[in-house]
């Protein structure tokens, strides 16, 4: 699935610049970042309510392709610029994470054998 389709089901709002045909393959919804850490994920979208630094980093060292901050949540901007120079599409949903997994693996988007 491409970051554009799951922009548009997630009704996401982009919080910095990337290439919209980026291919997802899976998706994870964590608070719990050391999950995260704990598990293989290839082509990967990280669904998260957290809004600190270390979603950057954990995505940066998972190889997280793309991060949904869910429930409305929004960053600071050192977290947006790091994202941005690390490459790492970010953007924000307001559906719950709950809502934004079941939307996606209701359109086809896979959870993946990682944990």
């Amino acid at each position: 699935m491409k970051l554009s389709q799951i922009i548009t089901l997630l009704d996401a709002k982009p919080l910095n610049e990337f290439d919209p045909d980026i291919e997802i393959m899976t998706a994870c919804g964590a608070d719990l970042l050391s999950d995260v850490l704990a598990a293989k994920y290839d082509k990967a979208l990280l669904l998260t309510g957290l809004t600190n630094i270390q979603v950057i980093r954990t995505a940066e060292i998972s190889d997280i392709k793309a991060v949904v901050f869910v429930r409305g949540k929004k960053p600071g901007n050192d977290i947006i610029s790091l994202a941005s120079q690390l490459s790492i599409p970010v953007m924000t949903t307001s559906y719950s994470m709950f809502a934004s997994c079941g939307i996606l693996y209701k359109n086809g988007l896979n959870p993946g054998d990682s944990l």
